[in-house]
């Protein structure tokens, strides 16, 4: 039996051309004739190349013509697409765009996993949370996984543990996913982040000798530390003094420094402030030595931090591992999202082997009640928290202030880099089967420091800014 299907035509029926001749559907095959005519015991064969099931090729062939369809909603155009270039050539550029063997791989139902054991490197900070968590909570262990858990002092060594193939996953910043495919920094290679671990979670901390220096337009000639080139922290603190007239390359120093290091350097007053991930903002409260400036969900509500990714390569090899591992880590990140269940979890990953900081510092993160270090008790439940849907926008606004301060010189299609990594459509799917509501659609306008970013027109915002590099 050989297919005969149409994948531009996403209603028509599958059909296989039976050794016989008859064309039938797959389930016309299995339940009418149970593999054999009715009239003769002559058995259905199918022509099955590499291995591939039935179902598998039914599920490869229907999510290509999903999205075909999806590209061309007028039969007329999809039919004239095919006859000019042909299926083949026309699934090779399509394939091109859209990373077919990642969509496929998480589209599979739970199979047997490639590789159990695991190893995931992350940061000790609050961001991760979720793929933390999913250890002592046994969400791992739901799936079949066994998972060892490498705590990492910084994002350069997580990127290049990952790429060298010592961590099979890992916690990420958001945006590294993208620099990482785009070979910025490091070896151009393909990324998939499937999941946002979580949203807001960030401060702009302040050495207390600066207490009464509050404007941002006084901070020249100040020091800041920075987690990473390529991280949410750097683009927000970037935006947030350039809104206040200073030029972020010129006017202040940025240091990039592991975030375990930060309180103790601005104890040093080697730096007069840093922007980084919880606890760590209000582990310099609770230690005497800074006091919190300014939300980072005060800049940008709801905005990306860290992520779930990994090697398109990874994901490839191992697709039902992968979406074991995709499935604990986003129940773990609606888990961690519930207000009523934060206090257990910050004291399942408080312990050395994860966090190692004292409950009260999580609790006060995590509940969003908390000290500023200026003598008030503030009460922000939004502080932190943890939202699993990957937003294509994120991912272009991110892309447009790499391009903005010069980390991306060339000209770049911002929606394919955007859909290639930051696999939505993907998560939708899975959040669903998962019981879980996920957004509609893949991007959405974002309101930053009061300002509307439209993520179809990335080019003219790069350019709307009176400072940049570009």
């Amino acid at each position: 039996m050989t297919t005969h299907y149409d994948p531009f035509d996403a209603d028509r029926p599958l059909t296989m051309r039976c050794n016989c001749g008859r064309a039938h559907s797959i389930a016309d095959h299995i339940n009418a004739f149970g593999g054999a005519h009715e009239e003769s015991s002559t058995p259905h064969r199918l022509v099955n190349n590499g291995g591939i099931s039935p179902d598998e090729q039914r599920a490869s062939d229907f999510m290509e013509a999903a999205l075909v369809k999806a590209l061309f909603p007028q039969e007329p155009v999809r039919r004239a697409f095919l006859k000019a270039v042909g299926r083949p050539t026309a699934m090779a550029a399509i394939a091109s765009l859209f990373p077919m063997g990642t969509m496929q791989a998480l589209a599979q139902d739970k199979k047997p996993l490639e590789k159990t054991d695991l190893k995931i490197g992350f940061l000790p900070i609050t961001c991760a949370m979720p793929l933390v968590a999913a250890d002592p909570l046994g969400f791992y262990a739901k799936e079949g996984l066994k998972v060892t858990l490498s705590r990492t002092a910084g994002w350069a060594v997580v990127r290049d543990k990952t790429l060298a193939g010592e961590f099979d996953a890992s916690h990420m910043l958001s945006p590294m996913p993208l620099a990482m495919t785009m070979g910025i920094g490091a070896a151009a290679t393909p990324m998939v982040m499937p999941a946002i671990e979580n949203v807001n979670g960030n401060a702009i901390t302040l050495h207390m000798k600066h207490k009464n220096n509050r404007d941002p337009k006084n901070w020249k000639g100040m020091t800041f530390a920075i987690p990473f080139d390529y991280s949410m922290h750097n683009f927000l603190l970037r935006y947030y003094l350039a809104e206040s007239g200073l030029n972020p390359d010129t006017d202040v120093q940025l240091r990039v420094m592991a975030p375990p290091d930060m309180v103790a350097n601005l104890r040093a007053e080697n730096i007069d402030g840093f922007i980084v991930a919880e606890p760590f903002n209000q582990r310099a409260v609770f230690d005497g030595v800074g006091f919190i400036h300014k939300l980072t969900s005060e800049l940008w509500d709801n905005h990306p931090c860290c992520a779930f990714a990994a090697t398109r390569k990874f994901v490839e090899t191992n697709p039902n591992t992968f979406a074991a591992l995709f499935r604990s880590i986003v129940t773990s990140t609606m888990h961690c999202s519930e207000m009523e269940n934060r206090s257990a979890v910050a004291a399942a990953v408080a312990g050395p082997n994860y966090l190692n900081q004292p409950i009260t510092v999580l609790e006060q993160v995590l509940l969003g009640r908390f000290a500023d270090g200026l003598g008030n008790i503030r009460n922000e439940p939004n502080r932190i928290n943890f939202d699993p849907f990957p937003w294509q926008s994120m991912a272009i606004w991110m892309l447009t202030q790499m391009k903005r301060w010069g980390y991306v010189k060339e000209d770049i299609n911002y929606a394919q880099i955007a859909e290639q990594v930051f696999l939505a459509t993907d998560a939708r799917k899975r959040m669903a089967e998962l019981g879980f509501t996920a957004p509609k659609f893949n991007s959405k306008t974002h309101t930053i420091m009061g300002k509307t970013f439209d993520p179809t027109k990335p080019e003219a915002y790069v350019n709307s800014f009176a400072i940049n590099k570009i």
